[in-house]
């Protein structure tokens, strides 16, 4: 054996014993895994993260993963002829635009993953199960409604966008049955909902991925995003954050953009019942491995 391949060796050797009390606490516990942004775009990173997933079941986790698709919905959209409108950035989804994003979501993203993760533990026998939030009614929503003011009265108007859901009711029996089945099964959910009266809606991913953490009573939940976390005034990283600093930070303006709505929703996850929340680059390999493994981790932890 050459000395580089023994050095390899003793360090791939010390990286597991360094990891194992961290395998002990997450041992049976659920963890949601919010993924979308450029790594679900990216078919090599896409791949990686589902041999990472296969992995963290293999450990004994019980990973759960909600996916978004927003850019995949506009493309399919411009293919399809059908005009998109947005109201103060969200998008109005009528029913022509929610026809696309049932497809695009709960058809070819959702499975794509599920067969990503099938693929990877076939070694393994663990295998990618997709769902969507119609499935056994697991995610019944409410229409969301939102105000605007009227430039001219100043007065706020209900604007209606459409068939635009957000979670009233989470029914976990069919996740609690794939991850709790003496197969291993890892549940892949698209962000779809079905109202009271049967009506099919869309739901932000993110929003979908905070209930169903909260529901299943989660250890963890992972938003894997574009950024490597929360960053302070210098742009510096943000390792840890209470929920009242977390409301601060929105507060102050140290979060701004994208991220506003990312530690809300992580702020409500913990509120649920969530151990922790964290918001990590989803495009770095391994991300999810470093986080859950690892001394210091790999992003932003929000924490009751």
């Amino acid at each position: 054996m050459s000395g580089t391949t023994e050095g390899q060796g003793w360090a791939t050797a010390r990286t597991l014993a360094e990891a194992l009390p961290y395998i002990q606490i997450y041992d049976r516990e659920t963890v949601v895994i919010k993924y979308g942004g450029h790594a679900m775009g990216e078919e090599e990173v896409a791949k990686l993260f589902a041999a990472d997933a296969v992995l963290l079941k293999m450990l004994g986790l019980h990973p759960v993963v909600v996916h978004g698709g927003g850019p995949q919905i506009s493309a399919w959209l411009s293919k399809a002829g059908v005009q998109s409108h947005f109201i103060d950035g969200l998008r109005v989804t009528d029913e022509a635009t929610m026809e696309v994003a049932e497809m695009v979501l709960s058809g070819a993203i959702n499975k794509e993953i599920a067969s990503w993760i099938t693929q990877a533990g076939a070694e393994a026998d663990v295998r990618g199960v997709g769902l969507s939030g119609k499935d056994a009614r697991l995610i019944v929503v409410d229409k969301v409604t939102r105000t605007k003011k009227d430039p001219n009265s100043d007065e706020e108007r209900i604007v209606d966008l459409g068939f635009v859901g957000e979670p009233k009711r989470i029914d976990t029996k069919i996740i609690q049955a794939l991850i709790g089945a003496d197969e291993d099964y890892i549940p892949v959910v698209a962000p779809i909902g079905v109202s009271e009266t049967g009506e099919t809606y869309n739901i932000n991913a993110d929003t979908v991925a905070g209930a169903l953490a909260g529901a299943l009573g989660a250890k963890r939940m992972l938003l894997l995003t574009d950024v490597a976390g929360v960053l302070d005034r210098n742009g510096e990283l943000i390792r840890q954050m209470t929920v009242a600093e977390a409301r601060q930070a929105i507060a102050d303006g140290v979060a701004t953009g994208g991220m506003i709505p990312k530690l809300e929703t992580a702020i409500h996850a913990v509120e649920s019942g969530v151990e922790a929340v964290v918001i990590l680059d989803g495009r770095r390999p391994h991300a999810m491995l470093v986080e859950l493994f690892t001394e210091h981790g790999a992003g932003t932890l929000i924490r009751r």
